[in-house]
């Protein structure tokens, strides 16, 4: 009986150990209830190394001359005195006559510090080739004035484009030669215009969200020349842009995109010859039908601009500005018809 007690003895205590049971679920974790056990396991996704910048393989900016285009759509409207009528008939496919009639009131200047306004009205005639490697634009207006635009695309990468305006007075036609390459990561453009002016900029994408360009100028008429620094940030929320030039302007603007159909904008601008500051803060509200914009600057005026859509290729315009301290108030209405 001993033997066998003992032989049982040392078996029991060869054995394995019964298996420890299973944890419930929130329990502590077995190495304690330290910081490790508290924070989160991160996912095998997280692992993942943050993508490098190919800087050779970067986005193509914006034109020089529209770094500020998302601040100038709400900062700028085409604001309006009277009644405005525009009517666009298409031809062809690539042809289209339009006809506009704008009837309201002109201010004349003086030395007074009233507004002097004269009644005026004004038809306009216009002729559109739209291709897509050729664009013709004509107008021609009841004083005698032809204003004509051309868009050529010579190659994929280089485009010519001319802007002119002929009068009947002396001294005051003007013309336009502008040549713009398109780089994969760049754009450059050279100018030639009348009265001697030569001009050229360009604007090199910095990173996928930065770019920063420069612009020169020479006006031989009048023997001044200058030249200006530029850059623009910009990602899916935001625009900020910033400009210096040589005549003493310092510019600034900044956009918020809300949300897709809501935009906040503000600009602020400094002249060092004239000590001039203005500065002003706008919106763009897209809505189903319509489309509200306006503005509020620091001499003052408030403005705003609704386009409302009645029908296909109707739509309906609302302009107004109220200047306070030159109490000039400017209202107008009007329909564009025709798309």
């Amino acid at each position: 009986m001993g033997s066998a007690a003992s032989a049982a003895s040392a078996a029991s205590d060869a054995a394995p150990p019964p298996p420890s049971p299973a944890q419930p679920h929130g329990a502590a974790p077995p190495y304690g209830v330290g910081l490790a056990g508290i924070l989160p396991q991160k996912p095998d996704g997280d692992d993942k190394k943050e993508e490098k910048v190919d800087y050779l393989n970067l986005p193509c900016p914006v034109p020089y001359e529209e770094i500020q285009r998302e601040a100038l759509m709400s900062l700028k409207p085409e604001l309006f005195e009277g009644l405005r009528f525009d009517f666009t008939k298409m031809l062809t496919q690539k042809f289209a006559l339009s006809h506009s009639v704008l009837m309201g009131s002109l201010e004349v200047p003086s030395q007074s510090a009233d507004v002097i306004k004269v009644p005026t009205s004004q038809y306009e005639f216009g002729a559109n080739f739209l291709d897509p490697k050729l664009m013709l634009i004509g107008r021609l207006m009841t004083d005698g004035r032809l204003n004509a635009r051309v868009k050529c695309d010579l190659t994929e990468n280089l485009a010519l484009k001319i802007n002119a305006q002929l009068t009947s007075e002396p001294h005051y036609s003007q013309g336009m030669f502008n040549f713009d390459y398109k780089g994969t990561d760049y754009r450059a453009q050279f100018q030639i215009g009348n009265n001697a002016f030569y001009g050229a900029n360009y604007i090199q994408s910095v990173t996928p969200n930065l770019s920063m360009g420069t612009e020169i100028f020479w006006l031989g008429q009048q023997r001044k020349s200058g030249i200006g620094f530029n850059s623009r940030y910009n990602t899916d929320k935001m625009v900020g842009t910033l400009q210096v030039a040589s005549t003493g302007i310092v510019a600034l603007s900044y956009v918020q995109k809300v949300s897709e159909k809501v935009s906040l904008a503000t600009d602020f601008m400094y002249n060092h010859m004239s000590r001039d500051v203005t500065s002003s803060v706008g919106y763009d509200y897209i809505l189903r039908q319509c489309r509200l914009r306006g503005k509020v600057d620091s001499n003052g005026v408030v403005a705003a601009y609704l386009e409302e859509r009645l029908n296909m290729g109707v739509n309906f315009l609302l302009s107004a500005e109220i200047d306070h301290p030159k109490k000039n108030y400017k209202f107008g209405f009007g329909m564009t018809v025709g798309e």
